[in-house]
């Protein structure tokens, strides 16, 4: 089984969560709880650069912390996507709905 690897870095607005490996409904709760308590008081950049799998259960982890955002008026950022994350994305159907960037220099 895939693991998933979740690396933390704080910028100056916004925490950066690096995933590495399979998102799926094994690994999400590596993620769920950090993301959603953080994405409660400042802005989130998921960078999915090198996530090899991305499933419903992640899906719904990610629109979660969306509606999250939406909520506490912060924001939810994905970064870089892998060709995995942007095919499970794309299949959504919500690929639009999201703040898709290639840097965090992007994050306003």
């Amino acid at each position: 089984m895939e693991q998933l690897t979740v690396t933390r870095k704080e910028g100056a607005d916004y925490i950066l969560f690096e995933l590495s490996g399979a998102f799926n409904a094994y690994t999400a709760v590596n993620i769920q709880t950090k993301l959603y308590e953080t994405i409660e008081k400042q802005n989130v950049v998921l960078d999915l650069a090198n996530v090899v799998e991305l499933d419903a259960s992640a899906l719904g982890v990610i629109m979660a912390a969306h509606n999250d955002a939406e909520e506490y008026h912060t924001k939810l950022y994905l970064m870089s996507l892998s060709n995995e994350a942007d095919k499970a994305i794309l299949s959504t159907g919500f690929k639009e709905l999201f703040r898709i960037i290639n840097s965090v220099t992007e994050v306003v």
